[in-house]
């Protein structure tokens, strides 16, 4: 489902990014939560055309290695590199398949990663491939639908997003179909909003441990561009949250 729905986006994807909830609530919510990355190794799984590889390399990261599963996704990543190479390498990957590296990262990223699963067995799977992937003590950061959203932010498409439940059930959550409201095409994914006990049983189950929930703030800028009570609903009912752990 993923790789199809992925294919046909391209370096649209990219657009995503510039939109409201994403410019000032997701980017400088992820990148805070991960911090300094100075002299650190970073491995970004399903990274899409590569757009916190490539912030992390800029941001003093040593080797940065991104995969994705999606063939178009990486095509798009490596033109970006080509225009401004920053050194990032990429690679066409499923997490749940990850080959063995021929090394372990300091850092691992899964922005709306695991959430792909079509399982139980099968986050199990990518949480053990990332977790073997990580050097002692390496921390893993991701960023997915909120596992308790319940669809209640009334102004979403405020932020540049439609979010809407699919009405169908998979085995780690409901469905949840997401619309980026991009000019001049829409954009619809559908994924899964896997349930927090799942996300911790199989992140526990995989040896990652300190596992820590991480609410999505807006920034500064964002306050300052739109006001604080432009925010107020999304930030009563985040469709978002991140969290971060330990191998």
């Amino acid at each position: 489902m993923s790789v199809q729905q992925y294919d046909r986006i391209g370096e649209a994807f990219e657009g995503f990014k510039s939109l409201p909830l994403m410019r000032y609530g997701e980017v400088p919510s992820f990148l805070g939560m991960v911090g300094d990355v100075t002299g650190k190794s970073v491995l970004d799984l399903a990274c899409g055309t590569g757009f916190y590889s490539r912030e992390f390399k800029r941001r003093g990261a040593t080797d940065v290695f991104g995969v994705d599963i999606s063939a178009e996704m990486i095509a798009a990543a490596r033109e970006l590199e080509q225009r401004e190479p920053l050194g990032v390498r990429y690679e066409v990957g499923d997490v749940a398949r990850l080959r063995r590296l021929d090394r372990r990262f300091d850092i691992a990223l899964g922005v709306q990663c695991l959430n792909y699963a079509e399982d139980i067995a099968a986050m199990e799977r990518m949480c053990r491939n990332i977790h073997r992937s990580l050097v002692p003590g390496g921390e893993f950061f991701v960023l997915a639908q909120k596992p308790d959203y319940r669809f209640d932010c009334a102004s979403l498409e405020t932020y540049g997003f439609r979010c809407e439940p699919t009405g169908e059930e998979s085995e780690t959550g409901p469905r949840v179909r997401v619309t980026a409201l991009l000019d001049p095409q829409p954009i619809s994914i559908v994924s899964t909003a896997p349930r927090r006990e799942v996300y911790e049983s199989c992140l526990r189950a995989s040896g990652f441990s300190a596992v820590e929930w991480v609410p999505l703030q807006v920034s500064e800028a964002g306050i300052r561009a739109f006001g604080e009570e432009f925010w107020a609903d999304v930030l009563a009912h985040p469709p978002l949250e991140m969290l971060r752990c330990r191998a």
